[in-house]
């Protein structure tokens, strides 16, 4: 993996952990409001697009830095997941039927997995 690839990976994921925390605030902020009306596709359908096309270009980025550094403390599954979860939860932010309890805790999760490949990378 060259220089230019890893300052991409690491600008990819710092955007995809504002993301999860931008998906935190709207769903706090804006989506629990009681006069809140989805616009799913002025916002909704925008929103998950691009999340979706960062993701396909971090994964395989993250995917060859696992198995070319090594990195302490995360692996493969780790990276599947946290996808996932923001592919989820970058919907999910928007919908007022969302259980609170399991999107905080996703967002916990993916908040956890990016922060610490941010700290791996960034020695």
């Amino acid at each position: 993996m060259n220089d230019q690839q890893l300052a991409r990976l690491k600008a990819i994921t710092e955007e995809l952990r504002q993301i999860g925390r931008d998906c935190h605030d709207q769903f706090l902020n804006r989506t629990s409001a009681a006069d809140y009306k989805v616009d799913f596709f002025g916002e909704v359908k925008p929103y998950a697009e691009h999340v979706t096309e960062l993701l396909k270009e971090w994964q395989p980025l993250a995917m060859q830095w696992i198995r070319e550094a090594k990195p302490r403390y995360i692996f493969v599954p780790q990276l599947l997941d946290a996808d996932e979860n923001l592919t989820i939860v970058s919907v999910t932010a928007f919908q007022k039927d969302t259980r609170k309890k399991r999107f905080l805790n996703t967002i916990s999760a993916i908040e956890h997995t990016l922060t610490t490949m941010l700290d791996q990378l960034g020695s």
